[in-house]
């Protein structure tokens, strides 16, 4: 049984796949270059920046002297735990506007997303 694409006919359907083919391509692409792209955010008023690559490993984590103190390493903690996730989330914001994209070429080829 062959698959069909709706709307597709013979050298038509061999195009579309051509370029669902290229498209797929296109995407894998897209995802290896952000998971390569680093993302950077800042916390307490960029006394705390985390850098992650768009994989969600984290690259860098940059502390200004004062905001150091021995006696609230809680807040410390805090402030690098706020900055690592808006970082993650810049990434993961990247990501799926990549995806988006592709999947409404597809939607408009008339394939279901």
């Amino acid at each position: 049984m062959k698959a069909r694409i709706p709307g597709a006919q013979g050298g038509s359907q061999r195009n579309m796949m051509k370029q669902i083919q290229q498209m797929q391509a296109d995407l894998e692409a897209k995802q290896a270059e952000i998971e390569q792209t680093e993302f950077s955010a800042s916390a307490g008023g960029g006394a705390v920046t985390v850098t992650v690559t768009g994989a969600h490993e984290i690259r860098n984590i940059e502390l200004k002297p004062e905001v150091v103190d021995p006696e609230d390493v809680e807040m410390l903690s805090d402030l690098i735990i706020a900055a690592a996730n808006e970082a993650m989330k810049k990434a993961e914001d990247a990501m799926e506007q990549a995806m988006g994209a592709v999947k409404g070429a597809l939607g408009g080829m008339g394939l279901p997303f």
